[in-house]
């Protein structure tokens, strides 16, 4: 009973609104998931719904960083939907790969742009908190670069985001946001899962070349 009501006791403060906002979230998360791990173009359909209502609620929960990423994912996931369909060799749909030096250096000038850029808008609006904010930038960067990743469909991105949910689990606990947590945790198993699977995608198609 103390477990529960530590989990769960802040909800009494939050608007009823609210809640059911962070519930509809979660579900639209999984499900895209879900979808992404079973390398379907319908991931990124329910992605937007998820990260159109994650946007509102972070920035209500003064969360700026991840209220950017939601933001950045609901743009991206525009720009994945046509990449993954329509984005490949003679506009035909995109495939698994491997991510190269050239575009891992992209995707790590992506990542410190994007935590820089928090830091500014922290600053700036100041909203910056502890040590709780400076997390806040670290996971911006690393889901800036994972979805970046993932709209190239590239295998690796995965690992980043894996990386990033990692991060995410305790940071949500510790705000209070226990539904948050506890998706972040599935899509840390997720991302495990979905590399492996995506990993045999890609030897499959390689295979199948190669005959």
């Amino acid at each position: 009973m103390e477990v529960i009501d530590f989990l769960f006791s802040q909800y009494s403060e939050y608007s009823s609104t609210h809640i059911v906002l962070e519930l509809t979230a979660v579900v639209a998360s999984v499900v895209s998931v879900l979808y992404s791990y079973r390398n379907s173009f319908l991931v990124f359909p329910f992605g937007i719904v998820s990260t159109a209502i994650f946007t509102y609620l972070l920035v209500n929960w003064n969360l700026l960083g991840d209220a950017v990423i939601n933001l950045y994912y609901l743009i991206m996931s525009i720009y994945g939907w046509y990449l993954w369909i329509k984005g490949g060799k003679n506009n035909k749909e995109l495939q698994i790969s491997l991510t190269s030096k050239q575009q891992w250096i992209r995707a790590i000038t992506i990542s410190i742009f994007a935590a820089l850029c928090i830091y500014i808008l922290y600053v700036s609006t100041n909203r910056m908190e502890n040590v709780v904010s400076y997390i806040d930038m670290v996971t911006t960067g690393l889901f800036f670069a994972g979805m970046w990743l993932m709209a190239k469909r590239k295998l690796e991105h995965w690992l980043v985001l894996g990386i990033g949910n990692f991060i995410s689990i305790p940071l949500y606990f510790y705000k209070g946001y226990t539904f948050s947590a506890f998706l972040y945790l599935f899509l840390l198993i997720m991302a495990v899962a979905g590399f492996y699977a995506w990993k045999k995608y890609l030897n499959n198609s390689i295979i199948k070349a190669s005959v």
